[in-house]
């Protein structure tokens, strides 16, 4: 059964989150398959200084290989790529990666914005956008212009999140697609590569 009504354009999933996200994304990475057919970027706020541990805790979770990506790096299908801490990481026509050191944007470095609006960009109405929990509004603009290009937006349902203002102003100044607690954003997913797996 079709329940999300999906087709065969998606070519990427990119995910912002911030606090209270992380169970979220860890349950999410531990509940798709290793062979997931299409790469997932993520984008969530974390602490500029702390360089080391965040990749490796997910990666306990996670089925995926997950990577920093370094600038200029192409992005590859059946991979996870998270935002290193303290950059910008942008997706570029050519489809790679670059980052950068501008100043932040919405109090962050990495901003959600800027990942998710580049995303959107490329991908046009081949992304699926996804927000999750957060304390601020960074990823809300980026949401709008993912679905202004024809992405397919889903965000967590407030009512399941620690904190629920990133999801809610996506809500505010979009129309999203699914509003989704996590168990039903894994199920998306998972009934997307099942999709992909038949065709």
């Amino acid at each position: 059964m079709n329940k999300f009504n999906l087709d065969n354009r998606f070519k990427a999933i990119v995910i912002g989150g911030s606090a209270g996200s992380f169970q979220g994304i860890a349950k999410i990475l531990a509940s798709i398959p290793a062979d997931f057919n299409l790469p997932i970027i993520m984008c969530l706020h974390r602490l500029k200084h702390v360089r080391n541990g965040f990749v490796e805790a997910l990666s306990l979770k996670s089925l995926m290989t997950i990577t920093e990506p370094y600038d200029k790096l192409n992005i590859k299908k059946g991979m996870v790529y998270l935002a290193p801490a303290n950059y910008h990481m942008s997706v570029e026509l050519g489809n790679y990666f670059s980052l950068s050191t501008e100043e932040m944007m919405n109090n962050s470095r990495p901003a959600i914005d800027i990942t998710l609006s580049s995303a959107g960009y490329v991908y046009k109405d081949r992304l699926v956008g996804i927000l999750l929990s957060g304390a601020n509004k960074d990823g809300a603009i980026g949401m709008k212009n993912i679905k202004d290009k024809g992405g397919l937006t889903i965000v967590q349902d407030p009512k399941e999140c620690m904190i629920d203002t990133m999801p809610t102003a996506a809500l505010n100044i979009t129309e999203i697609d699914h509003v989704l607690q996590i168990d039903g954003i894994v199920a998306f997913l998972n009934e997307l590569n099942s999709h992909y797996k038949k065709k």
